[in-house]
């Protein structure tokens, strides 16, 4: 697993390298244009940012005490240091630290590794739906003269809107909330008969490839077991209002963000709704997020979406970016250098302990079902 991802990290690579050679000669880009934006912004409402996503990571340990509530009782807040020193982990190592706070949460509430995972997968599906509600509500307000500008850079899409604009506009505006009800429905089979139905894609899947089939498998068992921490209505309102309301903060902060930027008329009046857009292709673009390198690629399909969204330049847009990077991402950094520090945590130390661990749970898993 690992030989492959530093397989898939070097072809990137490779391709970033070739793709700043070959724009060198065919891009202008003026760096004295990029500096003039970045130190002309309005740095009042990019602290305002930080402060927000700071917050999200109270959102996320009320949501988290939240969700193990009925297998142990923690003060809501007990558990923001696990989320501020995970998504360090995620910022500095890549998504492999992707279980860095199920792995904290595990050793600081004493609960099984397994219950943490299975939490962490129900955590990521209501964080899926929220987005596809913030995502469908903010283009309601979008014009269709936008949409259709849109459509154009959008790869997909863009083949679909030359031969039906009218699907393509009506997949764009709606298809958030197809996902969000499509979500909920499988939500709902999976609380009522997860057994049943991980062993149904295992079987079916199992045709095609078995490792696939049983990976799929596991993953659905484990949200299964992850969703018998919402055993009544209110816990599920709950857990999906601090979802919601923390997307909508986070949203903000993507808004206040572009409106930093008061030297491009683009971004400096750029709406609420335009902006939800960049949070879409910026989630989109850190999901396969390596380290360091990530941060560039990051940096680069944002500055493309603003230029497509917004029209800014091309050096307004990589100014924004960048600093859309520092605020929604790497904000976290320094609080959660010191955090580990003051926890004794090591950042790889705790990467490999917990990708280790999981496999060791499959691996059990996989011999009791022999």
């Amino acid at each position: 697993m690992k030989k492959h991802r530093w397989i898939a990290g070097l072809i990137l690579l490779v391709a970033m390298v070739a793709l700043v050679v070959w724009g060198r000669s065919r891009i202008h880009f003026d760096f004295a244009v990029f500096w003039a934006q970045v130190s002309q912004a309005n740095w009042g409402y990019i602290a305002l940012g930080i402060a927000g996503i700071y917050a999200a990571y109270i959102f996320r340990s009320a949501r988290w005490a939240r969700l193990i509530r009925h297998n142990k009782q923690v003060p809501p807040l007990s558990l923001v240091g696990t989320q501020v020193i995970g998504f360090t982990a995620v910022a500095l190592i890549g998504r492999v630290a992707d279980l860095v706070r199920p792995y904290l949460v595990a050793r600081k509430t004493s609960l099984p590794l397994s219950s943490q995972i299975a939490v962490y997968i129900v955590e990521r599906l209501f964080d899926a739906g929220s987005m596809a509600l913030v995502f469908s509500f903010a283009m309601l307000s979008v014009p269709q003269a936008d949409i259709d500008r849109v459509l154009l850079h959008t790869g997909a899409l863009a083949s679909l809107a030359s031969h039906h604009p009218a699907l393509a506009a009506f997949a764009t505006r709606y298809s958030g909330l197809a996902l969000t009800l499509f979500g909920a429905l499988f939500l709902v089979l999976v609380r009522l008969a997860g057994e049943s139905v991980a062993s149904f894609i295992e079987r079916s899947l199992g045709l095609v490839s078995k490792r696939a089939a049983h990976a799929v498998a596991h993953k659905i068992r484990a949200f299964h077991a992850g969703l018998d921490t919402m055993r009544t209505f209110s816990d599920f309102a709950v857990t999906a209002s601090l979802s919601i309301g923390m997307w909508v903060l986070i949203a903000v902060c993507y808004f206040v963000g572009c409106r930093a930027f008061v030297a491009s008329p683009e971004l400096a009046t750029a709406s609420f709704s335009r902006t939800v857009l960049l949070m879409i292709a910026s989630g989109g673009a850190s999901i396969f997020q390596l380290p360091v390198l990530g941060w560039f690629t990051q940096i680069g399909i944002v500055a493309a979406a603003i230029s497509a969204v917004l029209g800014a330049s091309a050096e307004a847009s990589t100014a924004c970016a960048a600093i859309l990077l520092l605020v929604t991402f790497l904000c976290v950094v320094p609080a959660g250098l010191i955090w580990a520090r003051f926890d004794h945590v090591s950042f790889r130390k705790i990467a490999q302990e917990s990708e280790q661990a999981e496999e060791e749970i499959e691996q059990a898993e996989e011999t009791a079902r022999v």
